[in-house]
Parts: structure tokens; sequence; C-alpha cells
């Protein structure tokens, strides 16, 4: 979806770290109980380039699945998984802000990869999800809980840092981009729902070169390089100025480089 820099993306370098992003959806999934129809209506907001929205078609195989995103370039790639799935559900696409998205019909779960952190005081959408949920539906997400890494901390310092300081003023997102756990559990649960949250730091061992700078490139970086899209010339040092600060503090070992990666999950069931 989108914050208030409204980054553009680049599916390909997305894909290019395809399995370590997917494996926390997939992990979410395992702990959504039974939905209440069957086939059910799910919605995937943030669905991306799509390869993640067909997790839950594989979970739920007679569900009608959309994913909803707002980079034309992501429902782009997305579009190779619209149609029909093999067991008689259906997968679509649609374009939408999740800012300012209204749900438009009930849904049996809304789900979300990796997506609200990019959505300022997304909390505060929450009665409006719940509200467009069947009785006994499930609101189930995960988002980075890492904005306190050094990837982040150093790519917020240089930004406030000469040349970038006037450029890159208020693009990038800070640790109350998300809420804890223990947050998320207990708004969720005075809105009357059933809630799981928990934590867990991911251990992705990365290889080729300079693979923590090439991983921030499809996401955290990409409010970055779409300031400084009509500059090269500072845009390249930026990425070069950025990618020494990360090789300090991700050093490559022989079996690669290890990038630890927090991730903050919720499941909440309607009662």
């Amino acid at each position: 979806m989108s914050s208030s820099t409204s980054p553009t993306w680049d599916p390909a370098q997305y894909l290019r770290h395809a399995d370590h992003r997917a494996r926390p959806y997939a992990d979410l999934l395992t702990r959504v109980p039974a939905l209440p129809q069957d086939p059910a209506r799910i919605a995937d907001l943030g669905c991306g380039p799509g390869n993640v929205t067909t997790l839950l078609a594989d979970r739920w195989p007679t569900a009608h699945i959309t994913g909803y995103d707002n980079s034309p370039e992501m429902l782009s790639k997305a579009e190779t998984y619209a149609g029909r799935t093999a067991n008689g559900g259906r997968i679509d696409f649609a374009p939408a802000d999740l800012r300012r998205w209204t749900p438009p019909e009930t849904y049996d779960l809304i789900a979300s990869n990796a997506t609200l952190q990019w959505v300022p005081d997304h909390a505060d959408a929450f009665p409006a999800l719940l509200e467009a949920l069947a009785p006994g539906g499930t609101f189930a997400f995960q988002v980075p809980g890492n904005f306190d890494a050094p990837s982040h901390v150093l790519m917020r310092e240089l930004a406030g840092s000469a040349p970038w300081r006037d450029r890159l003023a208020g693009v990038l997102r800070h640790g109350d981009a998300v809420l804890t756990p223990a947050a998320y559990l207990e708004r969720l649960t005075g809105l009357g729902c059933s809630v799981d949250a928990w934590e867990t730091t991911y251990a992705h061992l990365l290889t080729g070169d300079d693979p923590v700078l090439d991983w921030v490139k499809g996401t955290g970086l990409r409010p970055v390089l779409t300031a400084l899209a009509d500059d090269p010339d500072a845009r390249d040092a930026f990425v070069v100025a950025y990618r020494d600060l990360l090789r300090d503090a991700y050093p490559a070992t022989p079996h690669g480089t290890v990038l630890p990666f927090r991730r903050i999950f919720v499941v909440a069931v309607t009662t």
C-alpha cells in the first residue's frame, strides 16, 4: 500500500528475496482458525506482486480471494496469478489505497502481509476492518518490527545528514510505524476480538554481493530511491554511502550474510 511518501515499487527487485519474504505470511496463516464459510471470501491487503496471495489459495482452495494494492507495477505483475484456481476458487486483484480504503463487502478473512507499516495510524482503521468481517471472521496481519535495526537506523541517520537532509526530510518511517504485540493485543481485544499476538526474529542467510542492500532496495529503501529519482547522481551517492555502512553493520561470513529480521504477528477473531 502506501505512506505519505508514495514510493514507486519494483516487483523484480522485491521478488529477488521472495522465499524469505513469503515465509512470515505462511507462518501467520497457519495460526488462522477455521473460517465462517466455505467457500470463503478473503481480502489480501497489500498483495504486492501476488506471489503470496497464492498462499491463501493453498490454505483455502475454494475461496474467492481479492488482492488489493495501490502500486500499478505490483498489480500488473500480480495479474499472472489471476483466474480460477485448481480447486474451484478464484483469485483477482483490484487497486486500492489502504489509507482511504473502505471495505466494499463482507469478508471471512482480511489478511495483510508487511503492509500496515506503510500506513500512518493504521490501528485507527481496525474498527472499520472488523465491521467488514462476517461473524467469527478473522483479521490477520504481520508487520516488520525491526525499525531499530541497523538497516533502518543507518538509513535514517544518513538521510538526516548533508547533502540529503533537505531532500529526504520526512521521507522515512521511524519506530512508531508499528505498535508492539502487546499494544495490538490490547487494541483489538478492546474491540471485542479474541487475539493471538506474538513476535519472531528470523535469521535470514543472504548470499551474493551486498545482499542486505539488495534486500532493502526492494522495500525499506524505496522511499529514498523514489525521492531522489530525478537526481541520479544524488541517488547513486546515497546508495554507495549506505552500502558502505551496511557492509560494516552486516559483515559477510564464509556462509553468507546474516540479516536478523524481527516481525510482529496478530490474529484477531471476531466474537
